[in-house]
């Protein structure tokens, strides 16, 4: 994403000088990277991910913030926006292990890694017996324990181990329609301050069908109210001009799930995010009342 950005201010991709000169790149470790024995929850949610980035784009000493979209709460402090989303990756989950093919294969009572409450959810919606344990750590973290026989299996981002040339090492990926993945997986978020949003650079990067699947995916995580405390799943895809949609919530034992389906036609519609934002809102609202009390909205 350094590169495309800098290739959007003028910089030659292809020369890492070049690259460097025009779009310097800062890492910036937040909360959320630095505690790995606890779930996102007990620490502040997903905020946690993007807290320390935020305020550095607030007092000027970065121009703008990559995000993975699915980490960013619905909400944004005053003076900040997401002003691009490039074209997104494959948003599926990634089913990993060393023995067994398939979430089926698995024996009864395997342990499953995950620090996703909503994986955790559908997974034991689909298989109660199975013993969920909390895994977190980045990918290679995750990784070293599946080895070391910490878990039977575990469940990754897709887009991630692609990012990261791994996209080999699922043994199956899991179906989006019959678990939908957090609203904006695999999808980038460029957060710039509000001033930024209407640059050409910013314009040069963005990916219009992108973001009109996941505005759908994060209306329904606006009207869920969706945290980390939430197990929510949304996925968005075109067939043609149609948008479609399907939205869940699910109680963190997995025994209720809640489940609402629609589409839009954005055939003529001058503003198609916000038609998309309608339809997630709408279809969120929708299993939110199905649900009642039965889902955790904290």
């Amino acid at each position: 994403m350094q590169r495309r950005i800098a290739a959007a201010l003028g910089a030659d991709p292809e020369k890492p000088e070049e690259v460097e000169a025009v779009a310097p790149l800062i890492v910036i470790t937040t909360t959320g990277d630095r505690v790995q024995d606890r779930r996102l929850l007990e620490i502040g949610g997903k905020g946690m991910f993007t807290k320390e980035i935020e305020e550095a784009l607030l007092d000027g000493r970065i121009d703008c913030a990559v995000h993975s979209l699915k980490d960013m709460p619905a909400l944004l402090p005053e003076g900040l926006c997401i002003s691009a989303i490039p074209e997104r990756e494959d948003p599926r989950d990634a089913f990993l292990s060393l023995k067994a093919a398939s979430l089926d294969e698995l024996p009864q009572g395997a342990v499953l890694g995950t620090a996703s409450l909503r994986r955790q959810a559908q997974m034991l919606h689909r298989r109660p017996d199975l013993d969920v344990r909390m895994l977190r750590g980045n990918v290679d973290t995750r990784l070293a324990k599946l080895e070391a026989g910490e878990a039977d299996a575990i469940l990754l981002a897709y887009s991630g181990l692609r990012r990261l040339g791994l996209g080999h090492l699922p043994r199956t990926l899991i179906d989006p329609n019959d678990c939908p993945p957090a609203p904006g997986q695999g999808a980038l978020a460029i957060e710039t301050r509000v001033g930024d949003c209407g640059a050409a650079w910013v314009q040069a990067i963005r990916h219009a069908g992108t973001a009109i699947a996941v505005a759908a995916e994060r209306g329904a995580m606006a009207a869920l109210e969706g945290s980390c405390k939430t197990a929510i799943g949304a996925h968005a895809w075109f067939e043609g001009a149609h948008l479609k949609l399907i939205v869940e919530a699910l109680s963190t034992d997995g025994a209720g799930r809640f489940r609402h389906s629609g589409e839009a036609d954005l055939t003529e519609l001058a503003d198609a995010e916000a038609s998309a934002r309608d339809l997630g809102l709408s279809l969120g609202l929708a299993v939110k009342a199905d649900a009642g009390d039965a889902i955790d909205l904290g």
